[in-house]
């Protein structure tokens, strides 16, 4: 997370989508709060990786200043998301307050509201043996209770308000991608890399297909100092029935699988295609199959580890 450069403060009054140069260039703003244990750290994980600047655990009166830092048309700050919570003590008594002056100077923010069911909350705490920031000596339910009754009227502000009980990680994920941008169209990018098996497997790969089943242009000798990116050893790969036939299965399960990632926002999915050495029947595979993606819609790219090995 870089830091911004560009330190400006608006004039107060002037809206922060007018100081930025009109709907289309303006900055966004998202305040996350709620409920101790609700998930308010993993969704600002979620924002941050989705570009959001985020600043966690900020005492609200600095909302306004580290607003002026935003410059969407420039290199600073263009989304940012500050996480306000009860553990900021003192500071979070004049949240209200805060709010106020954020409008009085005409910044537009959405308030998010992470909560769940008491016995959740409860639970998620027994699991990682930590008291409750209001606990006091007491019970984790009496901090509980305590937080509900400080956060009654913030809660009735909130833009979006979200039930954290039953979510799984996946499932939360998902939904505060939506909230912080609810027009993206929910793609993911596939990663096609061709690599040998001698030389070790990738290590970031999410999946691996192992073409060593494949008839072996290398021992083919007007083929051997060739590799898959030359038409002849691609034409030798691609004329084996098993090659066509494999590559027509794997791409129609790879397609229920990618339906299922973007479901679950998942941006990335990186598959790592393997023969002996990664010159021959991987790269002609990786090509293959890139070609066979992009042709379905699929924004695909291909690479090609061990080419350039002796």
């Amino acid at each position: 997370m870089s830091d911004p450069e560009d330190t400006r403060t608006f004039p107060a009054g002037i809206p922060i989508r007018d100081a930025l140069g009109g709907k289309d260039d303006r900055g966004e703003i998202l305040i996350i709060t709620g409920m101790s244990g609700a998930g308010r750290t993993q969704g600002a994980g979620v924002l941050e990786d989705l570009g959001w600047y985020v600043v966690d655990n900020l005492p609200p009166q600095m909302i306004e200043p580290l607003a002026g830092m935003m410059n969407p048309s420039g290199g600073g700050v263009k989304r940012l998301a500050v996480v306000v919570d009860v553990r900021s003590g003192e500071f979070f008594r004049t949240f209200m307050d805060a709010l106020e002056s954020l409008r009085n100077s005409g910044i537009d923010y959405r308030i998010v509201f992470l909560d769940a069911s008491d016995a959740v909350l409860i639970r998620r705490y027994e699991s990682v043996r930590r008291p409750h920031p209001l606990q006091d000596g007491g019970t984790v339910l009496n901090g509980i209770a305590r937080e509900r009754a400080l956060l009654t009227d913030l809660r009735e502000q909130a833009d979006d308000y979200v039930d954290t009980s039953a979510f799984t990680v996946h499932e939360m994920s998902a939904h505060m991608a939506q909230i912080a941008d609810p027009d993206q169209k929910d793609e993911v990018t596939v990663s096609v890399s061709s690599f040998g098996f001698k030389y070790g497997l990738p290590a970031d790969a999410s999946a691996v297909i192992d073409v060593r089943f494949l008839a072996n242009p290398y021992w083919v000798d007007e083929l051997r100092h060739l590799t898959g990116l030359d038409p002849a050893v691609r034409d030798y790969v691609m004329a084996s029935g098993e090659a066509q036939q494999f590559l027509a299965h794997y791409v129609r399960a790879l397609m229920i699988s990618l339906q299922g990632f973007a479901g679950q926002r998942k941006r990335h999915l990186a598959v790592a295609v393997g023969c002996t050495g990664g010159k021959h029947r991987s790269v002609a595979i990786t090509e293959a199959l890139v070609v066979m993606l992009r042709e379905r819609g699929v924004r695909a790219r291909a690479s090609h580890r061990d080419v350039g090995r002796e």
